[in-house]
């Protein structure tokens, strides 16, 4: 990565919902900005129409599990094969681990098949102690050059999302960054 250029990647995690998706889509397009989502495979099959514009509108996807299992709470062999139920709808080379953890077992068998892709910046859009406003807020205090930013395109996080993510690509276009997908 360049340190003189300014670039973040914004990524969606528990998509495909129908109502929220189609509403980041069309933020995106507005801004002409490329993301990245991270799937729920039950949701992708639940949602077919939606996971469909992610694609054609040339978005990045990767795998986010089928159930949003927790990696702690199933046991490798399971874990895996849910992630391989997913895999079978999603079809990529992604892979983000719901809550960002998972047992080593999962995550030495998985790093063979996946890039294993994190983040820096969990907003928290999710979380009904925040409200958009603060979701905003936060944002602006721990952006930096290169920072993997995670939303939700998820039921629960649909009032921040909508009141922060617009705001929040506005606030880093007039700081000068740029958008890259992963």
């Amino acid at each position: 990565m360049n340190p003189n250029e300014r670039k973040v990647y914004l990524t969606f995690d528990d998509g495909p919902i129908p109502g929220i998706t189609p509403w980041v889509l069309d933020l995106l397009d507005k801004y002409k900005i490329k993301a990245t989502f991270f799937l729920v495979g039950d949701n992708v099959r639940k949602h077919k129409e939606e996971f469909d514009m992610i694609v054609r509108r040339g978005h990045r996807v990767g795998n986010h599990t089928y159930n949003h299992v927790r990696g702690f709470s199933d046991k490798a062999p399971q874990y895996i094969e849910n992630v391989k139920k997913a895999d079978e709808l999603i079809h990529s080379d992604l892979f983000r681990p719901p809550h960002g953890y998972m047992g080593w077992r999962q995550y030495h068998t998985l790093c063979k098949q996946y890039r294993i892709i994190m983040w820096d910046l969990v907003t928290r859009d999710y979380s009904r102690r925040l409200n958009g406003k603060q979701v905003f807020e936060k944002l602006k205090k721990y952006v930096r050059n290169g920072s993997i930013i995670t939303f939700h395109d998820s039921l629960k996080s649909e009032k921040n999302l909508k009141y922060a993510l617009p705001r929040s690509i506005e606030w880093m276009i007039e700081q000068g960054y740029s958008f890259g997908t992963l």
